[in-house]
């Protein structure tokens, strides 16, 4: 990694990472807002004592251009500039539909 002083710019490498983002997947379960979806990512995470994995899982407002997701699909979502005060991630791709309704 090359060594840059406080008046140079970043290097590429560092812009690309901070220009991509975290990339998460997860499942809609709320589409009611005007381009705006909930999603809802799952994590494992073991525990300090008991060394057993948990299942967690976290609620992410995502900005939805067109209001294209619906409730039950299956997303990729990319971290993004604060769009609002809660919104800092947008819809990449939508994946498989979900054929059961909720």
């Amino acid at each position: 990694m090359a060594i840059t002083t406080k008046k140079q710019n970043k290097t590429t490498e560092e812009a690309a990472v901070v220009k991509n983002g975290k990339i998460l997947e997860g499942t809609v379960v709320k589409a009611a807002m005007k381009d705006t979806a909930t999603v809802e990512v799952e994590s494992y995470v073991k525990h300090p004592k008991y060394k057993k994995y948990m299942r967690q899982s976290k609620k992410f407002l995502v900005h939805d251009e067109g209001n294209t997701a619906q409730v039950g699909d299956k997303v990729s979502i990319r971290e993004t500039r604060p769009i609002s005060k809660r919104k800092h991630f947008i819809l990449v791709k939508s994946g498989e539909r979900s054929s059961q309704t909720v």
